[in-house]
């Protein structure tokens, strides 16, 4: 390592001048994170890139993790710029690096090590080793276990890389784990230890287990990957059970920790088949063969995410694909998505990368459009099409109609920032909009482009302007024009539907205004349903293109009960009725035949309620007498979901207490009369979420103690817990004895462990529940995301939000320090889980003061807090009458497509 003057006779020109100019001043251009202009200097002059990663990772979790990294690589720069590596705290953790053998020199500045030119070879490769202590921030070490998580910029927190996503690097592993662990990696093994007989689990080869280890350390090679970024670089070690199945002809592994035999057994099959019928669909629709050697998967308890698509080595959350008896029909349709979204990414973001994370959302939306497709198949009983809708829609809009709507591709600068740009917004919004350009190109056109894309830029990296070429090429529509506003925009299109009546013929006048009042235009098809009565219905399709558009012919007759202008359940907007065609709509919506007719008709209606338009009491009333005939399984989620969150949203605690008994009721009779598990276990989750009046508080006791049963719902050992935590939150009498009696129940050791992190928030005592949120604002506290949510959730229950306002600033203060040490979801997540409950002025004032005080928040950091408080801000202006104003975040949005 040498000192900073050491470099005054370098340059990066285009990128720094390296002179330094006194003291400690940092090199121009070089800053915390990795910027645009170093990842596009060093794309532009590296080539060939190659690591091979040896760690030696001791059994204590406090031990370090040391490890060294050999890093391969062509460096042609005809202007001799230093070679920036990026590695979080590199003065501390680099122990000795080498060039090709030879000690070098080099600088450590804030996250990166410098290389000098005159210790490279110009124009040829370069290897350089370095020895190194790993950074634990990305290694999510646990007791028994440990797991990489990379993405988007975090490879760099633990090793020594280029750490950005189009200098795709073969990658090879070398790992040296404890007696007893097995690991794996993104590449084949090349030599494995034995297995231990504990891990081997079903269909392992008996070949490949040994006996009990001698107590030594044991090491895995693993062959080099095929190239990838290094947010897909991954391996994972520890305790797992290895189960193994042979699908045509290819065998996959299944690595977990589920100590409930029958719990595996129940799920394992049908999660092989899943995975198996995921890769074979797109093999089919690609053109091209699974790009890489294995397909191995992880199931992890306390998993940030529901998966991330490592090449070789997928991550799971373990209890989204371990689902119990009485798992509800959405979550078996969640756990084919997921499976399907993972398996899809093998082609889009993996075998084709963004050049840059601005792109992120096109490995996003195409995952998550591919897995609609995908699931088909598996669930042939299912309406698709209404599926689409309800998966998509209903998340989508809890962004877009928020003062922080973002736009679906946002511009960076620094990848530091690049985990803001997830959100429902690119894993919801953006597979509509990519609906509703299939619809417009054609899904033969679709489907040739995308092998086109895929062939073009194999193995390689792409932007979306790159496919949007691809498609526009052989289309008459200015598709560059039409990304600009749904692609570079934020927001969504206001859509007024109203009747024009001429000579006895009713005209369906269709209306489109900017909500921001820029006059925005956002062109897309709508499918006009006009209803006269319940037998009778027309439709047309109209191609919207221009902010006022009437039909010219429509059907002579009496005037229609209403025109629904979203029949397709593609289309994207918030669509307004007149008062008098909504209270109609009201009236029919549980009779309207098609399920997707019917879907679309809750959503205006939930728009509705939201704007104002009708009150809280009406929606619940005619939400519940609809579940009492709604016969299909995906809208009586909706529905149930609807009624739970108008009744602890919208509804004064007094009025929420009244009615508690009617809403429970109705919940009760339908667990009593659905016929499939699935559907009673929907219904149950609504009756444990409302349950609050005495004898559906007592009932509940009774079910968590065994004393009673749901008939047909076999209760397990998570329907407890979930019993024991809303017991709890109800404050009934003996709760510390119940949450102490669940503990104990409790006999897998990672959800035991769950449990006792969050049963501090749980507690009756006040007191304990500040010391646990006290303890958040340690990051070594934080690091199990999913639990750290569960227990913020428990503190701001609607039933304390009283109490829960006194988190309510601290917890936002903590904001950027949650943004800068947790994962990309994490920041969103948190504000949920913090804003989610509360429903008072008090809570909306409080997040209005912060966003006052913090003008320098970050503008996309204040935009997730006006996503996640605009529930507390419509709950206060509906319960309360209070009109509390929080600004509209600062636009940052994209120009001509580019």
């Amino acid at each position: 390592m040498t000192n900073r003057n050491a470099l005054l006779r370098f340059v990066l020109p285009g990128l720094v001048p390296l002179a330094m100019g006194c003291g400690d001043a940092h090199p121009e251009g070089l800053e915390l994170g990795v910027t645009r202009t170093l990842a596009q200097v060093r794309a532009s002059t590296l080539s060939d890139v190659a690591y091979h990663v040896r760690l030696e990772i001791p059994r204590e979790r406090t031990a370090r993790v040391t490890g060294a990294i050999s890093v391969a690589f062509t460096w042609d720069d005809p202007d001799g710029r230093a070679v920036v590596l990026d590695f979080k705290d590199p003065g501390e953790r680099i122990h000795a690096l080498r060039v090709d053998g030879a000690p070098a020199e080099w600088q450590a500045v804030d996250d990166h090590v410098v290389l000098p030119p005159s210790e490279l070879t110009a124009g040829g490769p370069n290897v350089v080793e370095i020895e190194f202590d790993a950074g634990d921030e990305a290694l999510n070490r646990n007791d028994e276990f440990l797991y990489t998580l990379f993405v988007p910029d975090r490879a760099h927190f633990s090793l020594p890389v280029f750490d950005q996503p189009d200098l795709k690097a073969r990658v090879s592993w070398e790992l040296t784990v404890p007696d007893g662990w097995v690991a794996v990696a993104n590449g084949p093994a090349e030599v494995e230890p034995p297995i231990p007989p504990e891990a081997a689990g079903a269909g392992v080869d008996p070949g490949r287990v040994g006996p009990p280890s001698p107590g030594e350390p044991r090491t895995y090679r693993f062959a080099p990957s095929q190239p990838i970024p290094t947010y897909l670089m991954a391996f994972a070690a520890g305790r797992f059970t290895i189960e193994a199945a042979e699908r045509e002809g290819r065998t996959y592994h299944m690595y977990h920790r589920e100590t409930d035999s029958s719990r595996v057994e129940r799920n394992r099959d049908e999660i092989f088949d899943l995975v198996a019928r995921s890769m074979a669909w797109m093999e089919d629709y690609t053109g091209i063969d699974y790009p890489f050697a294995k397909y191995d998967f992880v199931l992890i308890p306390p998993f940030q995410y529901g998966g991330m698509e490592h090449p070789g080595a997928v991550f799971y959350r373990a209890s989204s694909l371990f689902l119990d008896e009485s798992a509800t029909q959405n979550a078996r349709l969640g756990r084919a998505s997921l499976i399907a979204h993972e398996t899809a990414h093998m082609w889009f973001g993996d075998l084709v990368t963004m050049a840059w994370f601005d792109d992120v959302w096109t490995k996003e939306v195409f995952a998550n459009f591919m897995a609609a497709k995908i699931v088909h198949p598996s669930f042939p009983e299912v309406d698709h099409d209404l599926r689409f809708l309800l998966a998509h829609h209903p998340t989508a809009y809890g962004v877009d109609r928020t003062r922080g709507a973002n736009p679906i591709r946002q511009p960076l600068d620094n990848l530091r920032e690049a985990g803001t740009l997830y959100g429902a917004i690119i894993y919801q919004k953006a597979p509509i909009v990519m609906r509703q350009l299939e619809l417009r190109v054609g899904e033969d056109l679709m489907r040739t482009g995308l092998r086109r894309y895929l062939e073009r830029h194999a193995y390689g990296n792409a932007t979306w302007p790159d496919l949007i070429t691809i498609l526009d090429e052989p289309t008459p529509d200015d598709l560059v024009a039409w990304s600009r506003v749904w692609v570079d925009e934020p927001d969504r299109p206001t859509v007024h539907i109203t009747l024009e009546e001429d000579a006895g013929v009713y005209r369906p006048v269709v209306e489109q205004s900017d909500p921001a009042g820029r006059g925005r235009i956002w062109p897309q098809q709508l499918l006009l349903v006009e209803m006269r009565d319940l037998r009778s219905r027309i439709s047309a399709s109209l191609d919207l293109r221009q902010a006022r558009q009437t039909f010219p012919r429509w059907a002579a007759g009496p005037e229609p009960r209403w025109v629904l202008p979203n029949g397709r359940g593609v289309e994207y907007g918030r669509f307004v009725l007149d008062d008098a065609a909504l209270t109609r709509l009201m009236e029919d919506v549980d009779r309207i035949p098609a399920p997707i007719l019917r879907g679309s008709a809750w959503l205006v209606i939930q728009d509705a309620l939201l704007e104002g338009q009708v009150s809280p009491e009406a929606v619940l009333d005619r939400a519940l007498a609809a579940l009492e005939t709604e016969p299909d399984e995906q809208l009586v989620s909706l529905l149930v979901g609807l009624v739970t969150s108008t009744f602890w949203d919208f509804l004064p605690p007094e009025e929420r207490i009244r009615r508690a008994p009617a809403v429970e009721a109705a919940f009760d009779a339908g667990v009593a009369a659905a016929e499939r598990a699935s559907l009673k276990a929907t219904w149950f989750g609504g009756w444990r979420s409302v349950a609050l009046s005495e004898a559906a508080v007592g009932r509940m006791r009774a079910l968590w103690a065994g004393d009673d049963s749901v008939p047909g719902l076999p209760l397990s050992e998570s329907d407890r817990t979930e019993l024991a935590e809303a017991l709890a939150v109800r404050g009934v009498e003996g709760a510390e004895e119940i949450l102490a009696t669940q503990a104990r129940r409790i006999d897998n050791p990672d959800r035991r462990e769950r449990f006792d992190f969050v049963r501090p928030a749980l507690s009756e005592d006040p007191a304990t529940r500040a010391a646990f949120f006290g303890t958040l604002a340690d990051p070594a506290q934080r690091e199990r995301e999913p639990w750290v949510l569960a227990g913020l959730a428990a503190l701001n229950h609607p039933l304390r939000q009283e109490e829960g306002l006194a988190f309510v600033r601290p917890g936002l203060d903590l904001l950027e320090e949650i943004q800068a040490t947790g994962d990309i979801f994490f920041p969103g997540r948190w504000l949920d889980a913090l804003l989610g409950g509360h429903q008072t002025p008090e809570a909306a004032r409080a997040v209005a003061t912060f966003l006052e005080e913090r003008p320098d928040l970050p503008p996309r950091l204040r935009a997730k807090v006006l996503q996640s408080a605009d529930g507390v801000v419509r709950s206060a202006r509906i319960v309360y009458g209070d009109d509390i104003e929080l600004p509209r975040a600062p636009e940052r949005r994209r120009g001509n497509g580019s």
